[in-house]
């Protein structure tokens, strides 16, 4: 149903890194060749139950909730190349090859969940200094990373 418009789907998010600490709620990106691809494939998830639910904010991300009685899981749409499906994949790659980093992350992750237990943005707005520096470490520009953190700290 999506495969013959989908270049890839990709795991990411915390449980796509071994030994990271976790929720236990599976990231998911189905890729599209374009933006233009977005519409098709927002008509094709709703027909296997999927309700689309915009970008909350981040954009070349568009977001779907599951009104099926499926395993805990965030599914997204991001056109190939878009910060949306970079950001998280950049993060991914890096912290599988950097184990030293991931135990740093994963406790940042814990220290903010336990502070932050009720407060989605405060919890993620605490992340966003951490984030940045891996992403500027594999080399996103001064416009990406401006952009990403724009999007972290509304």
């Amino acid at each position: 149903m999506v495969d013959d418009l989908a270049l890839a789907i990709e795991h990411m998010g915390s449980t796509a890194v071994p030994g990271l600490a976790a929720k236990p709620i599976i990231d998911m990106a189905v890729v599209l060749p374009s933006a233009e691809d977005v519409p098709q494939m927002i008509e094709r998830l709703a027909t296997l139950g999927y309700v689309h639910r915009g970008n909350l904010g981040i954009e070349g991300r568009e977001v779907f909730s599951s009104l099926l009685d499926l395993p805990a899981h965030h599914l997204y749409v991001c056109p190939a190349g878009s910060l949306g499906l970079l950001n998280p994949l950049a993060v991914r790659d890096y912290l599988r090859t950097h184990p030293e980093v991931t135990r740093a992350y994963g406790e940042l992750k814990k220290s903010l969940a336990a502070e932050f237990p009720h407060d989605i943005d405060s919890y993620v707005g605490g992340k966003t200094d951490f984030i940045l520096s891996i992403l500027r470490e594999v080399g996103f520009t001064s416009d990406q990373l401006e952009a990403i953190e724009r999007m972290n700290r509304k």
